[in-house]
């Protein structure tokens, strides 16, 4: 397995904070990851999915204070949300006893924002963080052609490191099933699985469009407000991104419509059953894949403060990705598929000038670094994020 960057970050929030939410999609790692920090600490672990730690966690007034000296892990925390306020009340006493550093991990497979739903009580008592898929720059060890296997089969482990492009597919579509048979269904039970099977395939077939909300409920006979309900969902589960348009009072006519991505371009593929790099790179996704590959890769190891955006005017003035590390501080990126002369558009250069881009960056799939007119820094996609990761 691929040592995970996050994991110092991790220990490092639980020398700090007591208790910290570690978040992901399903199989990507979350719990592997967790047992590895426990190892050195002496922990106790709980499954919520399991029935017995379940059960023996619904009175967990009676059952956690036995473990005071040592980490707690509770696995798919969103099953149990009411642990919560009994879990403040523990962090408490043990602040008072002076020893209210590093007592709970909570793994999750639901978005930061769902969660603090349910996790009110434990404000200033939790740090959150985000554990996505692999990213470039963990498997670039992993041979000549990693980045185009990780761009194929997308970042979960499994699929990633299977033993073939057939055997990752399989692995791809029985995730998804899973998902739409088990785990959608604990979160809203009145999606109906087919209906959301083909939203699911639609959102692949738009990867990285504008959110026309009225067109896709009209194919899927359904109203605005229960599609959007599905949307919300997709992405709360951390299986779908919604990129905001960056707006602001500048006398322009933006676009005020998300772009919508599959976060991980491997399910983008297996939904397109796009089983090879031939497959792929002969269906027309593949640009808007691509896209979508770079926009994951780059919040991937983005600063976590750091607040994304795309740009776009009615006139033609567009940037793909925006990156906002304060109001004073924006980049602009541009991408391209083309391994030789990437060349910005006219409409980038007006767009990085609307938002008073610092840097404009355009980010490629070549090797070369270097510098194009207007101060344009071109620069590989591995390079870009070894730049953001350090």
């Amino acid at each position: 397995m691929f040592e995970r960057r996050i994991q110092q970050s991790v220990e490092d929030l639980l020398a700090e904070q007591a208790a910290v939410a570690l978040l992901g999609s399903r199989q990507v790692g979350k719990t592997t990851l967790a047992l590895e920090i426990g190892r050195s600490r002496n922990a106790a672990y709980f499954d919520l999915e399991n029935p017995a730690d379940r059960a023996a966690l619904d009175s967990p007034v009676d059952l956690l204070p036995r473990f005071e000296d040592i980490l707690v892990i509770i696995d798919e925390i969103q099953r149990l949300p009411g642990l919560f306020e009994p879990v403040r009340g523990l962090i408490d006493s043990y602040r008072r006893k002076g020893r209210g550093i590093g007592k709970f991990l909570f793994l999750g497979s639901a978005s930061i924002d769902l969660l603090r739903q349910t996790s009110e009580s434990l404000a200033g008592r939790v740090a959150y963080r985000e554990l996505n898929p692999f990213d470039l720059i963990e498997v670039a060890g992993s041979g000549d052609m990693a980045m185009e296997r990780l761009w194929l089969r997308g970042g979960y482990p499994d699929s990633f490191l299977a033993k073939s492009d057939r055997s990752s597919m399989n692995w791809r579509r029985d995730f998804v099933r899973t998902y739409l048979e088990r785990d959608i269904p604990q979160f809203d039970s009145r999606v109906p699985e087919e209906t959301l099977r083909r939203f699911w395939t639609m959102l692949a077939h738009g990867q990285g469009s504008l959110l026309n909300a009225a067109k896709l409920g009209s194919a899927l006979a359904i109203d605005v407000r229960t599609l959007n309900r599905y949307l919300d969902l997709l992405v709360d589960l951390l299986l779908v991104r919604r990129l905001q348009p960056w707006h602001a009072n500048i006398g322009k006519r933006l676009v005020r419509s998300p772009k919508i991505y599959l976060r991980d371009t491997g399910i983008l593929h297996g939904l397109l059953n796009l089983e090879s790099l031939k497959d792929m790179l002969s269906h027309p996704i593949a640009g808007m894949s691509w896209e979508g590959f770079v926009v994951e890769s780059i919040l991937n190891v983005a600063p976590h403060w750091v607040l994304p955006f795309f740009y776009r005017t009615q006139r033609g003035a567009e940037v793909d990705l925006v990156l906002e590390f304060s109001p004073e501080e924006r980049w602009g990126i541009e991408i391209k598929r083309s391994m030789s002369a990437p060349n910005p558009s006219a409409g980038f250069h007006r767009g990085c000038e609307d938002i008073g881009a610092k840097r404009r960056l355009v980010v490629y799939s070549g090797k070369h670094t270097y510098i194009q007119a207007g101060k344009v820094e071109t620069l590989p996609l591995e390079k870009f994020l070894e730049e953001l990761a350090r």
